[in-house]
């Protein structure tokens, strides 16, 4: 066996043998480090209570100037650092948020830096990290990949490696969204947090079940990255494959030493929502909040719209939105598929008469009726039957399920070939995910 230091992915802060103990003293003395350094970010409630059944508040973490919570952690870290470390400079690997950060906070401090993102990082952020003055390099085809080759570029330059949802000082810094969530709801029933690493859930459930002990607090993740449920469950970190997902920024291949260590006992469940739930819950806080969230930051809204928590009817809950760094083409795509599974946007093919008047027949009856064309293709070469018939392949917003049912009853009224895709699924009404593992000893959502 040779020394295990000796492997370029030794990280003597992240060391499986020795997990470091997080104390809420430390999270509040990094708040009282980092106060006018970040934002202290507003707690509304949102216009969407009413309709959740709860008193629902955001937690505005998008509103960092790097338009993400990763700013508190990555500020901590490097105002810790000895005056040689801040001289060679610091280094990380990220699928965005961290990275940008990272380059923003070390440009600020006149410090060296280098981010490694895997190279289908979305181009908004590498962009961004860029913009911020940083060094990007793009290697890997995934967080396992790019990581790996961080720490060895760390060491060749003898520079500090991040890690950014595991490092101690990371986790003291993200837990202050915790402090400043009980300071501005003192309140508060529970806390909805996003889980990718688990730095943000780690940090904030030290602080809140330190300060409001009954108050309950959820980790959040997606059917699509769900490291953290599946190390829970095996009490082990494991090694989970992710392909491509909306909520990139919880991407996280193998959960943290630190956090996996920290979060058992102290948070009452994690819980898994299907990615749809994401999209619809991006475009409803963009439609109803007004506000642009990613998906990763989207997660805690999407398990309430997808009825995850029946045991918080009533109560006031908090949503940590972690991030707004959404590439345009994938909000563009999160609204569209948001409207679809609302039955907004409806899809159909229907076989009119390719005389002249036959398309504008079909036309004018979806104008009476309210319906708005998106796009509609005729077809002529694969239409089976009469030469004289055109089938459209037509896209349509409507109002939601009643109006798209209006719909679909005129179609079926007027002509008889048509076809009207998934219209058996509804998904509002279809179960949101499943729920993970217990993790309290004595779960508190249990008992009500």
């Amino acid at each position: 066996m040779g020394n295990p230091k000796d492997d370029p992915e030794y990280d003597e802060f992240c060391d499986p043998d020795n997990p470091r103990k997080i104390k809420y003293e430390d999270i509040l003395a990094a708040s009282r480090r980092m106060a006018g350094l970040v934002v202290k970010t507003p707690l509304p409630r949102t216009h969407m209570s009413d309709r959740l059944g709860m008193d629902l508040y955001i937690k505005q973490e998008f509103l960092q100037y790097t338009g993400c919570f990763k700013e508190r952690g990555v500020r901590n870290t490097l105002l810790l650092l000895n005056d040689d470390q801040k001289k060679n400079g610091v280094t990380a690997a990220s699928t965005g948020n961290h990275g940008i950060a990272m380059c923003y906070v070390s440009a600020q401090m006149g410090m060296p830096n280098a981010v490694v993102m895997p190279i289908h990082a979305p181009i908004t952020k590498v962009n961004k990290a860029e913009r911020q003055g940083g060094k990007v390099i793009l290697f890997g085809n995934n967080m396992a990949e790019a990581k790996r080759h961080a720490m060895t570029y760390a060491k060749e330059k003898k520079m500090v490696y991040v890690n950014g949802f595991d490092h101690p000082n990371v986790i003291e810094g993200q837990g202050t969204v915790g402090i400043e969530i009980m300071e501005q709801l003192p309140t508060v029933d529970a806390v909805l947090v996003p889980c990718g690493g688990g730095s943000l859930l780690a940090g904030v459930a030290i602080a809140v079940k330190h300060l409001k002990p009954d108050t309950e607090v959820y980790g959040v993740q997606t059917d699509k990255c769900c490291g953290m449920v599946e190390a829970l469950r095996k009490n082990d970190r494991v090694f989970v494959t992710i392909d491509s997902t909306l909520a990139d920024g919880l991407a996280v291949n193998k959960v943290g030493v630190n956090t996996f260590y920290n979060l058992k006992g102290l948070v009452d469940k994690m819980v898994i929502v299907r990615e749809d739930w994401v999209a619809r819950a991006i475009m409803h806080i963009v439609e109803e909040e007004r506000f642009v969230v990613e998906g990763a930051g989207a997660v805690t809204v999407a398990s309430v719209m997808a009825g995850l928590f029946p045991n918080l009817k009533g109560k006031k809950v908090v949503c940590v939105c972690s991030g707004g760094n959404i590439d345009t083409t994938t909000l563009a795509r999160s609204l569209e598929r948001g409207m679809a599974a609302e039955g907004r946007l409806v899809k159909f093919k229907v076989t009119v008469s390719d005389r002249p008047g036959g398309m504008a027949d079909m036309c004018s009856l979806l104008a009476t009726i309210g319906v708005t064309i998106r796009d509609c293709v005729p077809e002529r070469a694969w239409v089976k039957g009469d030469v004289f018939s055109c089938q459209l392949k037509v896209i349509v917003e409507t109002r939601g399920w009643d109006h798209t049912k209006e719909l679909v009853e005129q179609i079926k009224k007027h002509y008889k070939d048509y076809v009207f895709q998934d219209m058996n699924e509804r998904t509002d009404k279809t179960s949101g995910a499943r729920r993970g593992p217990c993790l309290a000893p004595n779960p508190v959502c249990m008992q009500k």
